[in-house]
């Protein structure tokens, strides 16, 4: 396939994240800054995931309230700050309609990120999946939009009924099924992953600490703390 600079060539991320793939289980943890991925990348990890929770807190907001082109920037910064490869934790795609996930997620394939990931949740309690033809519309649109940009970026489709209250194991498996039909390179039911979870550690080593001080006016969380310096010091 010729390629030309709005659709540039498969890279060699995309190449080792597709390998990672093929060979089996590995570990990919979420760093939710430009600090925290460069730390796991030396701590060995072969890949690693962003999460738009912790990404989100990093700016002071709840997970739904980042802006598409925040979120966007967050995905060129980090990729473009390690070697491995990174999984973006697009969300919805920014959109609900087919054409927005479109729009959307050509955009997200142009910013250095080997994968992205595609969610069947609406955020709404009373309907918290959507409806099964849009959701898989939704993934061939983003199957489209891939293709169209030339990258190679793998397709994760997932379907959230385990953690949005709608915990179906037949309809959880009919809509992967369906996903990838409509062209998901990965199919994912969330059920283990550590996602923002890493960030609100982060969250509550810190918390903990200032409410020492608020509270009591002593510093004992002041000990045994990581050379963090050293850590980020260049090899």
């Amino acid at each position: 396939m010729e390629h030309d600079e709005q659709h540039p060539p498969t890279t060699a991320k995309v190449a080792a994240f597709r390998r990672l793939h093929e060979a089996g289980i590995f570990v990919m943890p979420n760093p939710w800054d430009v600090g925290s991925a460069v730390t796991l990348e030396r701590m060995g990890f072969p890949a690693l995931a962003t999460t738009s929770a912790g990404f989100a807190w990093s700016m002071g907001l709840p997970d739904a309230e980042v802006a598409l082109e925040d979120a966007l920037a967050h995905l060129r910064a980090i990729a473009g700050a390690v070697a491995v490869p990174v999984n973006a934790d697009f969300q919805g795609g920014f959109a609900v309609e087919p054409d927005g996930v479109r729009t959307n997620v050509l955009a997200a394939a142009a910013t250095g990120v080997a994968g992205l990931s595609i969610e069947d949740s609406t955020g709404d309690p009373a309907q918290p999946l959507h409806e099964a033809t849009l959701a898989i519309d939704r993934i061939a649109a983003a199957r489209a939009a891939i293709d169209e940009s030339g990258t190679g970026v793998v397709l994760t489709a997932r379907s959230e009924g385990f953690v949005v209250g709608r915990p179906d194991l037949d309809e959880t498996i009919r809509r992967l099924r369906a996903y990838a039909d409509a062209g998901a390179d990965c199919l994912y039911a969330p059920r283990i992953g550590v996602g923002g979870t890493l960030a609100r550690a982060a969250w509550g080593g810190w918390l903990g600490v200032a409410d020492e001080i608020a509270t009591a006016g002593t510093f004992g969380g002041f000990q045994r703390l990581p050379d963090v310096e050293g850590m980020l010091r260049a090899e």
